[in-house]
């Protein structure tokens, strides 16, 4: 049975956005810092950076970076996760993952200016919807043909769909720094973790990792 899931990182006072980019530094310091336990796993040394030599951090972070991956049949995400924000008028832009993106599975980018689909030699495609989490979901269920389908970010993206009570699985990787500002997860959310089995589990890095997932 397909499961809608969510994984993110955020800081220890709730934000999963950053506010430090510069146009040398896309992605600004504090991103670096929120993702740094996450991006040194053997996991992710593989899947993005294509580094198969076996690199890589083990423990507790390895084992959540690697469900990340698993079992996923379609995604989800919005236009800033895929750059569209940073290129809007750039018809060659083709996402921040060069031409191996470690999706493996067709991406639905909600975005109120779409484009044509764009695929890749590795299964990874796509789609430009103005949608919404209701009708990407449906379209994304069906990609995803009985696998499950990860809600990938940004964090405005998966406060719609946590809205709209269509998470099925929240996994947050709460790293310990405080970075002041950007988009805090748990605005209007509260009493999320009703109806919900609740674990955490802390990991050598500091990252305490939480685990929402829905009963019944």
């Amino acid at each position: 049975m397909t499961r809608v899931r969510v994984d993110l990182n955020i800081s220890l006072d709730g934000f999963a956005t950053t506010t430090d980019q510069t146009p040398e530094n896309p992605f600004g310091e504090d991103w670096g810092r929120l993702t740094a336990a996450y991006t040194a796993t053997r996991t992710f040394q593989e899947r993005v950076f294509h580094d198969t030599s076996g690199a890589g951090t083990t423990g507790v972070d390895e084992k959540y970076a690697a469900q990340y991956f698993e079992n996923i049949g379609a995604e989800i995400m919005g236009a800033g996760m895929f750059g569209l924000h940073a290129n809007p008028d750039d018809p060659d832009w083709r996402g921040w993952w060069g031409e191996e993106p470690p999706f493996h599975a067709p991406v639905f980018v909600l975005t109120h200016a779409p484009r044509p689909s764009v695929e890749f030699d590795n299964g990874t495609s796509f789609h430009f919807l103005s949608a919404s989490p209701e009708e990407a979901l449906q379209k994304a269920v069906e990609a995803a043909d009985g696998r499950d389908v990860r809600v990938g970010g940004g964090a405005t993206t998966v406060r719609e769909f946590l809205r709209a009570g269509l998470i099925d699985d929240l996994h947050v990787g709460i790293t310990p720094i405080l970075t002041g500002s950007g988009i805090r997860l748990w605005e209007d959310l509260r009493g999320l973790e009703s109806g919900h089995r609740v674990t955490s589990e802390v990991a050598e890095s500091g990252v305490v990792h939480v685990t929402f997932s829905r009963e019944g």
